[in-house]
């Protein structure tokens, strides 16, 4: 999935100033604040899409995100038929082991 939504957004930021903040991880294709059809105000959440998993994967490891002032929760985009399934919005978080030494009991 590439693409990320973005919630608890401030209610002023902009297209423009959630994509100045977001493109510091990759280079975005698609950079949304989604707005009421008829005021035209926001409704608080938002969608960056970036051209590859790998920048998605850097902007999720760069949280906590602040974006105008406001801390942001970014999660990764599910579409409408897939949330339905069981376990769509459970959020996975890896760990790399990449050398562990042996720990010896009187050092716990």
């Amino acid at each position: 999935v590439q693409k990320l939504f973005i919630g608890g957004l401030n209610f002023e930021t902009t297209d423009d100033s959630l994509r100045e903040h977001f493109e510091k991880w990759g280079t975005l294709t698609d950079c949304v604040v989604m707005r009421d059809p008829q005021t035209k105000c926001s409704r608080g959440f938002g969608f960056v899409t970036y051209s590859c998993v790998e920048e998605v994967d850097a902007a999720m490891c760069a949280g906590p995100h602040k974006v105008d002032g406001q801390v942001v929760e970014p999660k990764r985009a599910v579409s409408r038929e897939d949330s339905v399934k069981p376990g769509a919005h459970l959020t996975v978080k890896k760990i790399l082991l990449v050398a562990l030494k042996k720990i010896q009991k009187n050092t716990i």
